[in-house]
């Protein structure tokens, strides 16, 4: 049996105009090198060189816009195929990678921001949201536990506590608070559409989730929203609440680049990372940290304070890979994502830190930072504090 196709062609043709956009970028990328090593003043290479990187564009152009009028008619022929969990496992990571590219373009690619209800749940008064993280969906929860069985922290709330799961999934290339305001917002619509009263609302967050979640909050109180009186509780599972070295080192590396001639075309290719993954380097979470702004310039954590809602319990859990705080591990790499004291919501500066109570922060130790989604001993304790 051949394998099942889990691409629609339709989603051919929206790949293959990122394609072409790609290609002509590596040629911009190409001719600044020539030019670096090149100049102009050597003979012939005045002429020479723009006319050939210009027939260079012209032909990908044609190419990419010749692959996309053919497989967008063969769209049309096959019609519409159902969704496969590799497809969207898939357009997550794209979208989590590029997806403020593909917003601006209006691509098919793009994904809307959606809740999902948990299978076979029945709705309760109790609710709780479950936010994923960077190049994620609301599918990434149920996770195998390495056994032949699948764990999800929302299905077992269910089971155990009476909370109906919802799942959300959006477009983590998109900057944190633009999803932060269309989350609150679609929570407000959700609490006012549930078929029975809404008694009690907890949010869960993974990783970026739960930045867009502190975003959602401070937007949702910004206009006065309903559900926040329903807020019962917040908890984070490696939320990077202080940024992520990666980000960070990714762009020194970026700066490193731009100040060496011969290397500066290469930083252009990092300059393609999403919005969504920039705003992770301090983990801003509101527009006045990145409007008007060059958000792949080098500079200062210089974020709005943004503290915990009032009257709302907030829990965070952090992993580690390292078994002990004694272990090197534990002091370099955190959760191999996050560092420790990021996703504890610690900070160097008094002013920036967030007032969690010491009883309701958590350290995982010898866990990564997708263990959070998985391991035994993650869920006790968040059933442990919604008791």
């Amino acid at each position: 049996m051949s394998k099942p196709a889990h691409f629609h062609p339709t989603d051919l043709h929206a790949l293959a105009r990122i394609a072409t956009d790609a290609t002509t970028g590596v040629i911009d990328m190409v001719e600044t090198i020539h030019g670096t090593i090149l100049p102009p003043g050597v003979v012939g290479a005045g002429e020479l060189r723009p006319l050939t990187y210009r027939a260079l564009r012209g032909a990908a152009r044609l190419l990419g816009d010749g692959a996309g009028l053919t497989l967008a008619q063969v769209g049309d022929v096959l019609g519409r195929r159902d969704d496969s969990p590799q497809r969207r496992a898939v357009l997550s990571a794209l979208n989590g990678l590029w997806g403020d590219y593909l917003d601006e373009i209006d691509s098919p690619l793009a994904l809307p921001m959606s809740f999902q209800l948990g299978e076979a749940a029945e709705p309760t008064g109790k609710l709780a949201v479950l936010v994923h993280g960077l190049c994620m969906n609301g599918a990434g929860w149920a996770r195998a536990d390495g056994n032949g069985g699948v764990v999800d922290h929302g299905a077992a709330l269910a089971r155990d506590l009476g909370y109906t799961p919802v799942y959300l999934t959006y477009n983590s290339g998109l900057h944190v608070s633009t999803n932060g305001r269309a989350l609150a917002t679609m929570l407000d619509a959700l609490v006012g559409v549930w078929p029975r009263p809404v008694e009690e609302l907890v949010l869960i967050g993974h990783s970026m989730g739960g930045l867009v979640i502190r975003s959602a909050g401070f937007y949702g109180t910004a206009a006065d929203l309903g559900w926040l009186d329903r807020l019962r509780a917040v908890i984070f599972l490696g939320t990077p609440h202080h940024g992520a070295d990666w980000e960070r080192r990714g762009n020194l590396l970026n700066v490193m680049l731009d100040a060496t001639p011969y290397a500066a075309p290469f930083g252009r290719l990092g300059k393609r990372r999403s919005a969504g993954i920039t705003d992770l380097r301090y983990g801003n979470i509101v527009d006045e940290d990145w409007l008007d702004r060059d958000r792949f310039a080098h500079g200062p954590d210089d974020r709005c304070l943004v503290p915990p809602l009032p009257g709302v319990e907030h829990y965070a859990i952090a992993a580690t890979l390292g078994l002990s705080t004694d272990s090197l591990r534990h002091r370099l790499l955190g959760d191999g994502l996050v560092p420790l004291d990021s996703a504890l919501g610690r900070h160097a500066s008094a002013e920036r830190c967030l007032t969690f109570d010491e009883a309701h922060r958590w350290i995982g130790y010898g866990m990564s930072h997708l263990d959070l989604l998985r391991l035994p001993a993650v869920y006790e304790r968040l059933v442990t504090w919604l008791r």
